[in-house]
């Protein structure tokens, strides 16, 4: 995994801090290596072909200067990224370099970066706070529910000729284009969501033996003719709700086996769900506590990563921006300025967990961060050993804040008060004089900082 960069941290006035970045030569080596490829597929060289320049002709046409400050330019950034990672500093603004270009790739190299940073808050007492806790209940109705779709997946499907079609029933169908392209003796359940609309609509009512026309919306925005036929007609014949049905549709013997086991699944989903939403409550809580306000370049950075995130998930499900603002009847500046809340909220635990973190001293190893690869890396059916290998060629730093932020919300978690909803409602509503008391300031933070007596 080679050696890592050895960094120092200086706080400077005016929440600015100096740091200084040994790189290791095999760093130093690599970011040669590619501006040397970089350049030879650049420079014209006469009588070499683009990307076929040797070495040493490349260096004695350009100078070795010129190859140093390339691979010294194009990789800074990266590694002043890693550093500031590594040593839990929050630039908010681009950071200004100092350096001597080295004369070797087998030279040590270091640089200095001045950067302004994101103040560290001070963290109110969690322990005093007292964070609403939904004890989940299972609704006898959703229990009821699975139960009839398990009836339903075991249903047998009778005939039926002496009415229309209705939703739930199970149809044979032709469906063919004005071409004669088509589908025939296409088996479906209507309500199940499998059809068109329009199908749905059309076959929704109709009678066995019974044929209709219709327009299809096409892709290009145009419409093409087509006819549906209804070839059978069969309805789901529901078998008791027994011991019976348990053992045919489940490995239980009995119904009431079966209806336990669904209700502790459900549980089991509203619980994880009501501890998802605890801890958010119990960071949001301490970050109002705190006084915590996030703004600045930060949060600007995370509104784009949340914008970018949010585009290629439309990308993926076929659904251009365009059409997404119209379906759902907001402007362009409203979903921006709805990311930007988002950015603020999670920029804000950040900052807060972050100052719990350091309060407490936590720290995540090695061995943790390989722990929790490899637990995820065979949850999803890949190598273990190569998705460590992956994440500790540059990208250990990031998750390892992630785990520390997550070792931050542990605690607080831990240690806030839990108290029912309806009591943190009533209490809530009466006032009391600290709830007009001003925020708490923040000030300059740095990891080799210390801590106020």
């Amino acid at each position: 995994m080679g050696r890592a960069m050895a960094m120092q941290v200086e706080e400077l006035p005016d929440n600015r801090v100096r740091l200084t970045v040994d790189v290791p030569q095999s760093d130093l080596r690599h970011a040669v290596e590619h501006a040397t490829s970089d350049l030879a597929r650049s420079v014209k060289v006469p009588g070499f072909r683009k990307g076929k320049v040797p070495t040493a002709v490349l260096e004695a046409r350009i100078g070795r200067e010129r190859i140093f400050s390339e691979a010294v330019e194009s990789h800074i950034g990266g590694w002043f990224l890693n550093a500031a990672a590594s040593t839990r500093i929050r630039p908010v603004a681009a950071p200004e370099y100092d350096y001597d270009l080295p004369g070797s790739e087998d030279d040590e190299f270091s640089f200095t970066a001045t950067v302004s940073v994101q103040p560290k808050p001070e963290p109110a007492d969690w322990t005093t706070l007292e964070v609403p806790y939904a004890e989940p209940e299972v609704p006898q109705e959703v229990v009821e529910e699975e139960l009839e779709a398990l009836r339903s997946s075991v249903a047998e499907l009778a005939p039926v000729e002496d009415r229309p079609t209705r939703t739930g029933d199970v149809v044979v169908v032709d469906v063919i284009a004005e071409s004669g392209e088509g589908q025939r003796d296409l088996v479906v359940e209507l309500g199940s969501g499998r059809l068109l609309e329009e199908i749905e609509r059309a076959l929704t009512g109709a009678t066995p033996g019974e044929t209709k026309e219709l327009e299809l919306a096409q892709p290009d925005g145009t419409t093409a003719k087509a006819t549906i036929t209804v070839k059978e007609l069969k309805e789901k014949v529901l078998p008791p709700l027994d011991d019976e049905l348990a053992r045919a549709a489940s490995e239980f013997d009995t119904l009431d086996e079966l209806r336990a086991d669904i209700e502790q699944r459900i549980r089991d989903v509203l619980e994880e769900q009501a501890e998802t939403d605890f801890r958010a409550a119990a960071a949001d809580l301490l970050v109002q506590a705190s006084g915590v306000e996030a703004a600045g370049p930060l949060v600007e950075a995370r509104t784009r990563e949340l914008l970018n995130a949010f585009a290629r998930s439309l990308e993926r499900r076929g659904i251009s921006p365009e059409a997404y603002l119209q379906l759902s009847g907001q402007t362009g500046e409203e979903l921006v300025e709805r990311l930007h809340l988002e950015a603020q909220e999670s920029v804000a635990r950040e900052l807060v967990l972050e100052a719990v973190a350091d309060k407490l001293g936590l720290e995540v190893s090695n061995a943790e961060i390989e722990e929790l690869i490899r637990d995820q890396a065979e949850a999803h059916g890949d190598d273990p050993d190569e998705a460590v290998e992956q994440v500790f060629a540059g990208g250990q730093e990031t998750l390892r804040g992630d785990l520390r932020l997550r070792k931050a919300l542990d605690r607080v978690a831990a240690e806030v008060k839990r108290v029912p909803v309806d009591l943190a409602r009533a209490r809530e509503s009466i006032w009391t004089p600290d709830k007009e008391s001003s925020p708490t300031e923040t000030k300059l933070w740095t990891p080799g900082s210390k801590e106020p007596a």
